[in-house]
């Protein structure tokens, strides 16, 4: 209808429940490098632009990050 949405899949390990809440925290990585700010930027720029990024995961199956903007209406 009047939204546009983005899903990205991969078929890892997923994210452990306990680490949801941290997943868009600055600085929070389960890596051994990288900075950490990678999905706490991108969230920040979502929904600033009115967007919504959230994510579903299952363990030892996958997660999918889903991102929705409102299609802006232009006049005319």
């Amino acid at each position: 209808g009047n939204n546009l949405q983005i899903t990205v899949s991969d078929n890892g390990i997923g994210i452990p429940r306990e680490l949801y809440e941290k997943v868009f925290v600055p600085n929070f990585t389960t890596k051994s490098s990288g900075t950490g700010l990678g999905l706490a930027i991108s969230r920040q720029i979502i929904e600033g632009a009115g967007g919504k990024i959230w994510f579903e995961s299952v363990e030892n199956t996958g997660t999918s990050f889903f991102v929705r903007f409102p299609i802006a209406k232009h006049g005319g």
